[in-house]
């Protein structure tokens, strides 16, 4: 037998050294000697080797659209909500597509090969639906789309959300989103979270909710989001997004939400680039942090994911689809700096997001999906460090991305060297 595919000379994420053969689409053995021949091999002097990354929580509808119709001047969160709105109006179905497209491929260039992303449903042309589901058919060899079902204006807000909520489900939307502190009562909020759970229950759907994305310490709508979740049976299958309203929450409430959240098996994700410049927005001095209780959803056991969010759209000007980026960002923000914290948040952009995103077949082991990376980094902690280059970028079997190693000739008095980024 010889393999199609074998890359040798690479480091786990655990430190062990390993080669990594694979036939067709699968891997077919990953262990040190690998004594079998392959069609194609590749050496990488002991790069580091991980799953591909996964975001759990974008927004391509609107990515790479900035200054389209203008651009957000003050950055916060409901300037972006109204520049949103205006948008929206003069939006194709080609240029959603297009943009989303582009997004795809400089995800794929980084190793990015799954995406959550949610799908404004206020529009009654459901254009970002269409298109989008055109992407994810065409993207579908390469890389896992998940599309949710996001009531931007409000589910109850909005006139017609509902009505477009069923629209989109009936076409195919993967998940069920809400947001639940954007409805014009705290009562209308909790009402649209029961109801939403209960659209899921019936069509056996997961949830993933925009939820307490405010610095308001009175939002709780999480509280409901577990409780309807523990009452409907959908533990492993709900996901409450941002929960910012944490951060400025009692201390005492919050010691009897985190074991309810922990309890119901809710997932959470927290946006670190975004949050961290939206949030606060209201206070001059101290100002508020702008994420969540990530350390201490951690040490509840609860599964806590990092996302993108944003990327040049009407609440982000920055972004370029690293979730590397993403886990830095979260690792100073959330003052995860031990060790095992740092390692945590790299696991926070791969094999926990994989979990909340209930991925098939991911992992590095024989018989999973071969869908890899390779990274010019000695671990984990030395790849967000670095934010490391991506030296090969492997689908389902195919090599899909491959970049040389970045070297800096200098020519310095006396000294005219080489200079590579140290791994360690």
């Amino acid at each position: 037998m010889v393999f199609d595919l074998m890359v040798r000379d690479v480091k786990l994420p655990d430190g062990t050294d390993t080669d990594i053969a694979i036939t067709g689409t699968k891997i077919a053995a990953v262990e040190p000697g690998i004594k079998t021949e392959a069609k194609n091999t590749f050496s990488f002097e002991g790069c580091l080797v991980t799953t591909p990354f996964v975001d759990p929580h974008f927004h391509m509808d609107a990515t790479l659209s900035q200054g389209i119709p203008r651009v957000n001047e003050s950055g916060t969160l409901l300037e972006g909500i109204a520049l949103w709105g205006e948008l929206k109006k003069i939006l194709t179905h080609e240029a959603v597509k297009q943009r989303a497209l582009e997004y795809c491929d400089w995800a794929v260039s980084m190793g990015l090969l799954a995406i959550r992303t949610h799908v404004d449903v206020c529009d009654d042309r459901l254009l970002a639906v269409e298109a989008l589901k055109e992407v994810q058919r065409e993207v579908s060899p390469y890389l896992d789309l998940q599309l949710v079902a996001f009531p931007q204006d409000g589910f109850y807000r909005s006139r017609k959300a509902k009505k477009n909520m069923i629209r989109a489900l009936d076409k195919g939307v993967d998940v069920v989103g809400g947001i639940p502190h954007f409805e014009r009562t705290m009562d209308e909020g909790r009402r649209s979270v029961t109801e939403l759970c209960g659209i899921a229950a019936e069509r056996g759907l997961p949830v993933d909710m925009h939820c307490d994305e405010t610095d308001d310490p009175n939002s709780r709508h999480i509280e409901h989001l577990a409780y309807e979740t523990q009452k409907l049976g959908l533990g492993g299958r709900v996901t409450g997004s941002h929960l910012t309203s944490m951060h400025s929450m009692d201390n005492c409430y919050v010691s009897k939400l985190l074991p309810l959240i922990a309890e119901a098996g809710v997932s959470v994700i927290s946006n670190p680039l975004i949050n961290i410049t939206i949030q606060g927005r209201h206070d001059t001095y101290p100002k508020r942090r702008g994420l969540t209780r990530v350390p201490e959803m951690l040490d509840h056991g609860i599964c806590v994911g990092w996302g993108q969010d944003c990327v040049l759209d009407p609440w982000y000007s920055l972004g370029s689809a690293d979730m590397l980026d993403v886990a830095y960002m979260g690792i100073h923000v959330a003052q995860m700096t031990s060790p095992a914290e740092m390692h945590k948040c790299f696991e926070m952009v791969t094999t926990e997001n994989a979990k909340i995103m209930e991925l098939e077949d991911y992992g590095l082991a024989p018989g999973k999906r071969a869908s890899f990376v390779i990274l010019d980094a000695a671990g984990p902690v030395d790849a967000i460090r670095l934010r490391a280059d991506r030296l090969m970028v492997v689908s389902n079997g195919k090599i899909v991305a491959k970049r040389e190693k970045t070297l800096t000739k200098l020519d310095l008095p006396d000294r005219p060297i080489t200079v590579e980024r140290k791994r360690k």
